[in-house]
């Protein structure tokens, strides 16, 4: 196999550069047409001018409109249960939610959710064992998630932009929907009491959210605060991982705006 030092490639570049044709640099240098075709499109990614590769245009280096609502959704499912990947130079970054088969409108918020926020991106969802994962490719994912980063989330610091804190504070209910939507759940809880001599069965439902960051546990409860909703630490294995609304009436104002995962 012949190895093509970096002096050979930037006589290449240069050549290409100049508008030289593949071919006519493949034989002038003695490489195979493809790899001056690789280093080409290489060249192009690097530059951004990949020929027909036109970025959508982006809320934060654009100044293109940002639906808020459908924002502060995403990012509340993009804390609990998303993460962005980046690929090599020449390929598109692309956001992931996980969503469970049991709740396919869930699956359908979220599609809706991307498309609001990227209406010039596609997006798909790919088939896994027990859920699909709902996916966006675009450039500018890390100008609306400065979030994501090396390492799990709970393992780095996580505090929202100010841009962001603007916009959660418009739509708070948008994102602790988006949060309890992917770490979160409504249930049923039950007790028993004595009234009378006689031990009756009370169920009343709950909501909890569980998430090992401090950071985003601390968002959602600040949020909760700011919008009236009482809620209490509840520890999981000696760590207050839960966050738990069970007040009658913090509950009612949670399936008003929120509503259980369907």
């Amino acid at each position: 196999m012949n190895v093509h030092g970096s002096e050979v490639r930037r006589r290449a570049l240069a050549l290409l550069r100049d508008g030289a044709r593949n071919a006519d640099v493949a034989r002038a240098l003695d490489v195979p047409a493809g790899t001056v075709g690789y280093w080409l499109h290489r060249d192009r990614a690097r530059r951004g001018t990949c020929p027909g590769r036109h970025d959508p245009p982006c809320p934060r280096c654009d100044d293109r409109d940002l639906d808020g609502p459908a924002y502060a959704y995403l990012l509340g499912l993009y804390l609990g249960d998303g993460h962005i990947i980046r690929y090599s130079a020449h390929r598109v970054p692309s956001l992931m939610i996980t969503c469970g088969d049991a709740w396919p409108g869930l699956k359908d918020d979220c599609e809706r959710a991307m498309h609001a926020v990227f209406p010039d991106n596609a997006v798909c969802r790919v088939r896994r064992t027990g859920c699909q994962n709902i996916k966006v490719y675009s450039n500018h994912l890390g100008c609306l998630f400065p979030q994501h980063g090396p390492g799990r989330k709970h393992e780095r610091t996580i505090a929202l932009a100010p841009w962001q804190k603007q916009i959660v504070d418009v739509h708070p209910w948008d994102l602790v929907r988006g949060l309890v939507h992917s770490d979160g759940c409504r249930i049923t809880n039950w007790t028993t009491r004595t009234v009378g001599g006689e031990r009756k069965r009370y169920e009343y439902p709950r909501y909890l959210f569980t998430n090992k960051s401090d950071d985003i546990r601390r968002l959602y409860t600040d949020t909760l605060d700011q919008l009236g909703v009482t809620w209490t630490h509840c520890t999981r294995h000696g760590n207050p991982y839960n966050i738990s609304v069970a007040r009658k009436a913090s509950v009612a104002l949670m399936d008003t705006h929120v509503g259980p995962k369907h």
